[in-house]
């Protein structure tokens, strides 16, 4: 059973994250009333992209060369961090939730110094934007990892995924905050709707794409396939820690697969409900959503002492 949370680890994150995306997109496209494209877009695009060559703007530095294989690095070890359905084998990384979300910020602080390092109007705008969002979403991010560690009395993600486990934590409101609040987590890190339009090709509105505009060829396959990825984390996160999930190994992970195709639906639901905020209230939006976390961790906090 470990052997495959090992094989969905390492292909969900190689061969499946792409999927996510492309599912989104091709679903909320059904919803408002298109074709759309297919859900294996997604693979097209890396395909053409990976048989290009990469284009430098000048003038440049090695910062805004090794930008796209530094994400790429990030978000790999990253991926062998999550646990699926209870399980990870032992990568000799562990399985810590603070080294998740430090690599994570090593990711978007890459990115935001190759933006730097070209100097393009647009690009720094894109990554400005992106790094205001992140003072806000990061504490975000730790304060919900934060509750669902209370139960568990561990910052191990194996641990916090089996406290998660069977029907008593739905019991609890600091469950229902927490997974209120992650709900948040999932949409700016993801980049979608009403925190950035994925759709938009707008250069004063961009905000995760902007960043990406001076890259082509390889360079930009790889940091297509690492937006991917993140995809695949947070929301294998948001199912693990935030889902419903009991029985053994192979019903967690039918619950975890079943888990990322509603999370999937929900997404593209939230995008055709719901319009782009305008820029200066998502920090706003991510505060409440910080907030609603505290008052979690309170709960959690007056229910242990009583």
């Amino acid at each position: 059973m470990t052997a495959v949370a090992a094989l969905v680890q390492v292909l969900g994150g190689l061969a499946l994250a792409p999927l996510l995306p492309g599912a989104v997109q091709s679903l909320k496209a059904r919803l408002q009333g298109r074709r759309g494209p297919s859900p294996l877009q997604p693979y097209r695009n890396l395909r053409r992209l990976w048989g290009k060559s990469a284009v430098d703007p000048q003038p440049t530095t090695i910062v805004y060369r090794l930008a796209p294989c530094l994400v790429a690095a990030a978000t790999a070890p990253a991926l062998l961090l999550v646990p699926i359905a209870g399980r990870a084998p032992d990568w000799s990384l562990g399985n810590d939730a603070l080294v998740l979300v430090g690599l994570l910020a090593l990711g978007r602080f890459a990115l935001a110094a190759a933006s730097w390092d070209t100097g393009s109007g647009f690009a720094l705008m894109g990554s400005a934007r992106d790094l205001t969002f992140a003072v806000f979403a990061e504490p975000l991010l730790l304060l919900t990892l934060l509750l669902a560690a209370l139960p568990a009395a561990s910052t191990d993600l194996v641990a916090m995924s089996a406290a998660a486990g069977g029907a008593a934590p739905w019991g609890e409101p600091a469950h229902w905050c927490g997974a209120a609040a992650f709900a948040l987590v999932v949409l700016v890190e993801t980049g979608r709707q009403p925190i950035d339009n994925p759709d938009t090709h707008l250069e004063l509105t961009m905000i995760h794409e902007g960043p990406l505009l001076e890259y082509a060829g390889r360079d930009l396959a790889l940091l297509e396939w690492s937006g991917a990825a993140r995809h695949w984390i947070v929301l294998v996160l948001a199912a693990e820690l935030f889902g419903p999930h009991w029985g053994g190994f192979w019903a967690q992970l039918g619950w975890l697969g079943l888990g990322l195709a509603v999370l999937c639906a929900a997404l593209a639901v939230t995008e055709t409900a719901q319009a782009k905020m305008r820029i200066l209230r998502v920090p706003g939006l991510l505060a409440g959503g910080c907030a609603l976390a505290l008052v979690g961790l309170a709960s959690a906090l007056v229910g242990g002492l009583v």
